[in-house]
């Protein structure tokens, strides 16, 4: 494989990503593509982090509006989603023959290791692909702030944010079709037009820290591969990068 563009990066994974075209649950058939993408960027000698939703399987948010459960425990509910999710990744991503391992944000040692920092950063060095799960281990935090905090500690050189459209746009895709799709945005693009990349809080954590986001399709095959090596393909967030 040619030369990469990056050394380590941090992959964001929505939970919906994982149910294809299912109401709802995991469409193996999904799963096992992504795995295939990600073991052979990982099989180039890139150093790989992921951190998945658990939309697919029970959302925090939805939950507490529609039933009343209260929101700190619909969160923990959700971060429990997430470790499914995980281990269902992991079990894709070994078939194939790649190193993994899960480390949770909240202590589930018969399933997986727990998250520590320094523990992480040696398993990526040894080439293996660390699946973070849980989030952040903490009510009210989504997973887009836990992908940003695990990029900041791993010292991802950026964040690539997996969608199922091409990039970013000024409104809705599917809905619209003279839809702009943007090449490059600042953060506070971002944040002042309400665009919809990663929630507020992981979207400041990442300008304060000077981490780039690349937002791109994953239903293309390959484009993980791609990203890694440079090339041009959806819409980087980024300081003094606008388009």
């Amino acid at each position: 494989m040619a030369r990469t563009k990056y050394k380590r990066v941090l992959l964001k994974l929505s939970g919906e990503a994982f149910m294809g075209e299912k109401a709802q649950g995991i469409d193996y058939k999904i799963i096992n593509s992504i795995a295939k993408q990600i073991h052979e960027v990982a099989k180039g000698g890139v150093e790989l982090g992921v951190v998945i939703g658990g939309g697919n399987i029970f959302r925090g948010v939805a939950a507490a509006a529609e039933s009343g459960i209260d929101q700190a425990t619909a969160d923990y509910m959700g971060m429990l989603a997430t470790v499914m999710n995980a281990l269902a990744l992991q079990e894709a991503l070994e078939r194939l023959g790649s190193q993994t391992r899960v480390l949770s944000a909240l202590q589930m040692n018969d399933l997986c290791e727990p998250y520590i920092r320094r523990r992480a950063n040696r398993h990526l060095e040894k080439k293996r692909v660390v699946i973070f799960a849980a989030g952040t281990g903490n009510p009210f935090f989504t997973t887009d702030t836990a992908a940003s905090l695990r990029a900041m500690e791993i010292g991802a050189d950026i964040i690539l944010k997996a969608t199922k459209v091409d990039g970013v746009y000024d409104k809705d895709p599917v809905k619209h079709a003279n839809a702009k799709m943007y090449d490059r945005l600042t953060y506070l693009d971002c944040l002042n037009n309400g665009l919809k990349v990663m929630d507020s809080t992981a979207i400041s954590l990442c300008m304060d820290n000077h981490m780039p986001i690349l937002v791109f399709n994953l239903t293309t095959e390959g484009n993980i591969r791609r990203v890694v090596h440079g090339e041009a393909i959806g819409t980087l967030v980024a300081e003094g990068a606008r388009s």
